[in-house]
């Protein structure tokens, strides 16, 4: 094979080459061995399958459906490059009796487009917008493989590791945030064998270089150039990019912006002195100093006062959030949470503030039970002791490492009370 990547050598029969797969799948599912003509990235895949306990003879779940799965759709990324993908891809998919599918970078499928026959044939497998195609969910696919291991990638018949996803061939390409380079999902055309040749591989990756490019184009989802940015998930000093400058502020400074920022209409001196002060001596003296300094570091016209407020909108990565879990957008919502807020912060505002962000949103991945995003929280480090969500996740992906972890924490949770407070913190929102 000249191009690991590429399902069928030129020349090759497709028939012979689809009855030698499937010897080789079942001598896999049996035994664990991999025989040849099982290409390197297939056989890969197919044990990473085997590890996530994923069984050939599965099916994909619909996990988003009606208004979930279309708010998701609105906030992804990848919306505002659809119209690209059915001009270049729309009649290639219905004439050729394929499908244009767009998945996440969960390998959840947002769209399915394409001829009318073939998608009747594919809702029997649940190839339909909402399902989980991640490769730890349906084994060996291309969208789901090409965002596992962020290439382009093709899978032919029994390469698939579900039996009943055998039928199909497949050729995916992964799509990236042209400014970050983070994968945002992956462009897939699905349809018979007639797919397997080499220029499927070559159409969906300028596809999808296409699609990056004209990310790149529009304008950013970002607020007006002119709209201050604070940055506070995630970090004890938050960071204030305003008119050009990026500003570090002090805990105490990220502490009155973070609250300023959530109440544009002010507020009095007696309103911040209870929300920043655990401490009832501080006096209105100490308070009135701090704001000047914060307003030499601000720099002129930025601060007000009577009642202390912002004179510009200032858009906040707390707000982000907020408005992504309300609109049921809860995987765009979990990839803005770079963590709790202002972390090491004992303001009583921010600390409620704070516990009420992540109880919203570990509620909302709870719900949602998708296994790669309850993970995700579970092994960051505000989610490795939240007992709730190892539950969530065991029920989905019951893994030897997640049972072990949930048994682990269970049994600190059943120990003496003074493990310093462990027992305290199992389940609660993360601080």
């Amino acid at each position: 094979m000249t191009d690991p990547w590429v399902a069928l050598e030129p020349g090759a029969d497709p028939a012979e080459h689809a009855r030698m797969l499937r010897r080789a799948h079942e001598t896999f599912t049996e035994v664990g061995t991999v025989t040849r003509p099982v290409r390197s990235v297939v056989a890969e895949s197919w044990r990473r399958s085997a590890r996530a306990g994923v069984g050939p003879d599965g099916t994909a779940s619909v996990d988003l459906v009606d208004g979930d799965l279309g708010a998701y759709r609105a906030e992804h990324p990848l919306a505002r490059v659809m119209p690209l993908f059915r001009e270049l891809m729309g009649t290639f998919a219905a004439d050729g009796e394929h499908l244009l599918a767009v998945c996440d970078a969960h390998g959840s499928l947002l769209w399915v487009e394409g001829h009318p026959a073939t998608r009747r044939d594919a809702m029997r497998m649940n190839f339909v917008p909402g399902a989980r195609w991640a490769e730890t969910a349906m084994g060996t696919n291309a969208p789901g493989t090409a965002v596992a291991v962020d290439r382009p990638v093709q899978v032919f018949a029994a390469e698939h590791f579900i039996r009943r996803v055998q039928p199909w061939t497949c050729a995916a390409a992964p799509v990236h945030d042209p400014r970050t380079g983070r994968v945002l999902g992956a462009v897939d055309i699905t349809g018979g064998d007639g797919l397997a040749h080499p220029h499927s591989l070559g159409f969906v990756q300028a596809v999808a270089r296409a699609a990056e490019s004209q990310l790149a184009l529009l304008v950013p989802e970002r607020p007006a150039a002119d709209t201050p940015e604070l940055t506070a998930l995630g970090r004890d000093e938050a960071q204030l990019l305003a008119g050009g400058r990026r500003i570090r502020l002090s805990r105490r400074h990220s502490e009155i912006l973070v609250l300023l920022a959530r109440h544009p209409e002010g507020l009095t001196g007696d309103e911040l002195l209870c929300a920043l002060y655990e401490d009832e001596s501080v006096t209105p003296v100490t308070l009135r100093a701090e704001l000047a300094r914060l307003r030499r570091v601000l720099g002129p016209g930025l601060l007000a006062s009577r009642p202390y407020r912002l004179t510009v909108p200032v858009e906040c990565d707390v707000a982000a959030v907020e408005r992504r879990l309300e609109t049921g957008a809860v995987t765009a919502a979990a990839t803005a949470y770079a963590g709790p807020l202002l972390p090491g912060s004992q303001a009583p505002a921010v600390v409620r503030l704070r516990h009420r962000l992540a109880d919203a949103l570990r509620t909302a991945l709870i719900a949602r039970r998708d296994p790669d995003l309850l993970a995700d929280w579970a092994h960051a480090p505000w989610g490795e002791d939240d007992l709730d969500v190892w539950r969530a996740l065991a029920a989905v992906r019951p893994t030897a490492t997640v049972r072990t972890r949930l048994t682990a924490l269970e049994d600190e949770l059943r120990a003496p009370a003074n493990w310093s407070g462990i027992s305290g913190r199992r389940g609660a929102a993360p601080v």
